[in-house]
């Protein structure tokens, strides 16, 4: 049994393993689940000495015993390494359910699998059709489906931050099909309100995946002219067309390269689900605040 496992077992119906708990959004939700009196278990890629958190890799076997005595498990983690399908699906897909079957035999007793909004039916892209697979696996075995919109957070980091940063660095932002695709913002928090309301049995069981975010849709280029204006910079939009982009960061992969934004993040940008419903969350009860970013006082930047 780990150690963080029998730090806290005995007795201690609180405890969650968490995979992906040192990327953006885990490390929040790691952060939000013990503001709540949960005892978290980190399973990452590279545990930090003494920290009590867990050796972790999508792919390999999972032996049940590590997740002995856990009351939960959040499956935030995805590995965003393999550019072809067949890594992505041994990896991503064949090694979530390997996580999922070992929750199951250890008797873990609720399970939350973070998914996405790019995950619907007909999507395009691999991240989509791998976070669907995921899902059907994990709704076969009890567990709750989330997918969440664009995350961003008091401290932004993965796309959100991504956009901030080009934002901050330069006037003129290449946009693909002039920055027309529709975003739905969630604020971290939120998200963690409805994973909280999953683990505290406040959401029905065998439910179907729920979808959260903001009603509101954003289109990417209005995003950035908020941060430009909330920053007082003017900024330039030089419209690129999506297939030269996606043709350029292809080429990069099969070279070998492994640009930051991916060939396949491309496709799930353009081809997005044009109808996301969110009245399933808001029947049980979970509301999402309107997205408005703004520097603080301090200089760092911060999101309401």
């Amino acid at each position: 049994m780990p150690e963080g496992l029998k730090q806290a077992c005995p007795g201690d119906p609180k405890v969650c393993v968490l995979t992906g708990a040192r990327g953006f959004v885990g490390s929040r939700l790691k952060r939000q689940l013990e503001q709540n009196g949960w005892r978290v278990i980190a399973w990452t890629r590279q545990p930090e000495p003494g920290s009590g958190a867990v050796a972790f890799r999508l792919g390999q076997e999972v032996d049940p015993n590590l997740l002995r005595g856990a009351s939960a498990l959040v499956h935030c983690a995805y590995d965003y390494g393999p550019r072809r399908w067949e890594g992505i699906a041994a990896i991503n897909v064949t090694g979530s359910q390997k996580l999922l079957a070992a929750a199951r035999e250890a008797g873990v007793g609720r399970v939350v699998f973070i998914s996405s909004i790019s995950a619907f039916a007909g999507c395009r892209s691999f991240y989509g059709k791998a976070k669907m697979a995921i899902e059907a696996f994990a709704r076969a075995n009890g567990a709750y489906v989330i997918r969440p919109g664009l995350v961003y957070s008091d401290n932004p980091g993965a796309m959100f931050g991504h956009l901030l940063r080009q934002v901050r660095g330069s006037r003129f932002i290449p946009i693909v099909s002039g920055g027309r695709q529709t975003q739905y913002l969630l604020h971290d928090e939120d998200l963690g309100h409805l994973i909280l309301g999953c683990l505290d049995g406040r959401v029905p069981a065998d439910i179907e995946p729920i979808t959260i975010a903001h009603e509101r849709g954003w289109e990417l280029r209005d995003i950035l002219a908020h941060m430009a204006q909330a920053l007082g910079r003017r900024i330039t939009f030089v419209p690129v067309p999506w297939q030269l982009v996606w043709l350029a960061l292809k080429s990069l992969e099969l070279a070998g390269v492994r640009p930051k934004f991916r060939s396949d993040s491309l496709i799930g940008l353009v081809y997005q689900n044009p109808r996301p419903s969110f009245a399933l969350v808001k029947s049980l009860g979970f509301e999402c605040r309107p997205f408005q970013w703004a520097p603080s006082f301090s200089g760092e930047r911060t999101v309401r």
